[in-house]
């Protein structure tokens, strides 16, 4: 896969480079996705305007609300272009995120290099330097192979693995859990009552139905889990964190060998593979969080009662 980040001043600098882009996908006969927030978009389209124009234009604002449904969607669109391959002009969102949201979009984009290795699959991700924080431009250069900018274009020699930046991820903040976070215990096959108890609390702290419906899943997956995996006791844990409902699932084990920090990220062939319980977990809240050390492994789930995640997700 060719992924690389292009460090762009303004709009013409900007057109400069991802309008030859699009036009050598097209030349080659790739199947052209641009992803691209307005105003740039309408600028594209613009310039690229008239019957039977083949490019696929998808607004960001509507494609990156998730790290790692944006990578489930971008699959699906390696999967249906085959035997074509997909050129990607990929301009992600990084404004209106939390410092735990940033975090995973880092993550995101540092896994593309591993869940599209092998598709042949190429990616142009613009960064406007004249808006974006100084953090997210060095960010970029730490998750794309290959750079593009004023002062450089080839292989990019601040580029660190994904292990290195997952594993980086994962020391961001968490805070602890408050006082009135109320707690079950967690035993027996039978997690009837688990269910019960995290879709009403869900209910009674505002969560539309549909992600809460989504949390009561996800809260019996990483149960489940801990049950069959994990040493008593267990127990879980609902309480309200802003506009964010989390619940935490937690056990007495210590988790060997350590999570490895793209466990459940990478998409998985069957649900027989390592890690599918984990990835659909991911899909079904807004937030994922995992700390494993000797006193106990600990999966704290997050879900914005905002959240609008249409059905089948």
């Amino acid at each position: 896969m060719e992924h690389k980040a292009f460090l762009y001043r303004d709009i013409d600098d900007f057109l400069s480079v991802t309008v030859p882009y699009l036009k050598d996908g097209l030349a080659n006969d790739q199947s052209v996705i641009a992803v691209v927030p307005e105003p740039r978009l309408t600028a594209l389209r613009d310039v690229f305007a008239g019957p039977g124009q083949p490019i696929a234009f998808v607004d960001s604002a509507e494609f990156y609300r998730h790290p790692v449904r944006t990578l489930r969607d971008y699959q699906h669109v390696v999967k249906q272009s085959a035997p074509r391959r997909v050129c990607a002009l990929a301009e992600p969102v990084w404004q209106g995120w939390d410092e735990r949201q940033t975090l995973e979009w880092i993550r995101y984009e540092s896994l593309i290099n591993v869940v599209f290795a092998s598709s042949g699959a190429r990616a142009l991700c613009p960064y406007d330097t004249g808006t974006l924080p100084p953090r997210v431009v060095a960010e970029a250069k730490r998750t794309h192979p290959l750079l593009l900018s004023s002062e450089h274009e080839g292989l990019n020699h601040e580029y660190v693995d994904p292990v290195t930046v997952g594993t980086a991820c994962d020391r961001g903040p968490r805070t602890g859990r408050p006082r009135d976070a109320e707690y079950l215990p967690v035993a027996g096959a039978d997690l009837h009552v688990l269910r019960a108890f995290v879709g009403e609390r869900a209910a009674r702290h505002g969560l539309p139905k549909r992600p809460a419906q989504n949390l009561v899943t996800a809260a019996n997956e990483v149960a489940a889990n801990a049950l069959q995996h994990g040493t008593p006791p267990a127990g879980l844990w609902i309480w309200r964190d802003g506009d964010d409902v989390v619940c935490e699932i937690g056990d007495n084990g210590f988790w060997r060998p350590p999570p490895n920090p793209l466990t459940g990220f990478i998409p998985p062939e069957t649900a027989l593979q390592r890690g599918f319980g984990l990835w659909t977990v991911r899909l079904l809240v807004d937030l994922v969080e995992i700390q494993a050390g000797w006193d106990g492994t600990f999966v704290r789930l997050s879900v914005s009662r905002s959240a609008s995640e249409p059905a089948g997700a």
